[in-house]
């Protein structure tokens, strides 16, 4: 039991006495474990950008772990509490659509714990996410029964060309490191063998995978597959996002800006 861990994915900032208030709740709950941040910081009740980060982050924690995704929590036409394993750990998310965006069809037992009624109270909500994640820690799930939610899966934004493939933006980190919609697997599958050239404005073309920033000179480009397993382009101690001129916080309106791989 003192190898579970429990998670909170969140946009309510380190400086907010709710986040504090759920913590406590959690630990009174579960056996005194104190919940971990993912992030407290996810921006603009944004989905995507939620997704991407538990999807990236989960597998780091023990199997049998506890994750709560605190976001937009009373969004989609009747807001509700849900439940879902996957690999061994535990999701407790609204029913907005997070868990099938991070995990399309690859969630197990799905499961409705509460549907809130009006007028929506984080307070309550507080309550029964923490009641829930302490049925999971002490062995069971309540009354929380089966539940199909919407088949909402991440959107593909990679387009084939007759010479090569244009990846979309899925997600740009703290150092403007720019995550492609592109994982090693599908890497693997589409280029295989052969030689590559990913152009950069201003920049040398990238034309090999680096295992590490540092295998390039200082601002110089390259490409590599981060921790979750995602293709992404950077520069070695500058920031990819600037050069290209986006940011996480304007991704979602330039949804057609792309990079192209060339094979």
């Amino acid at each position: 039991m003192s190898n579970i861990a429990i998670t909170i994915l969140s946009g309510l900032g380190p400086g907010n006495p709710s986040l504090a208030v759920l913590k406590l709740m959690l630990m009174n709950h579960c056996n005194g474990i104190v919940p971990t941040d993912i992030t407290s910081t996810i921006k603009d009740y944004n989905l995507d950008n939620s997704a991407y980060v538990l999807q990236s982050a989960f597998g780091y924690f023990p199997v049998g772990s506890v994750h709560i995704t605190a976001v937009d929590i009373f969004g989609g036409s009747t807001p509700r509490l849900l439940v879902a394993q996957k690999d061994g750990h535990y999701f407790i998310a609204p029913d907005n659509g997070i868990l099938p965006l991070a995990f399309g069809g690859k969630l197990e037992n799905t499961r409705l714990f509460f549907e809130f009624a009006k007028p929506y109270s984080f307070n309550e909500w507080i309550n029964q996410c923490a009641l829930l994640a302490g049925s999971i820690i002490s062995g069971g799930l309540l009354q929380a029964t089966p539940f199909e939610f919407e088949k909402r899966i991440a959107p593909n934004l990679r387009r084939e060309l007759p010479d090569g493939i244009d990846c979309g933006i899925r997600y740009i980190d703290q150092y403007g490191n720019v995550v492609l919609d592109m994982d090693k697997d599908q890497f693997g599958l589409l280029v295989g063998g052969k030689s590559f050239n990913i152009r950069v404005p201003k920049a040398d073309d990238i034309t090999v995978v680096s295992n590490n920033y540092h295998e390039v000179p200082e601002g110089q480009p390259l490409c590599r597959f981060n921790d979750a397993g995602f293709l992404e382009i950077a520069l070695n101690h500058a920031p990819m996002a600037a050069l290209l001129g986006i940011s996480q916080e304007n991704l979602g309106t330039v949804r057609y800006r792309t990079v192209k791989i060339f094979f």
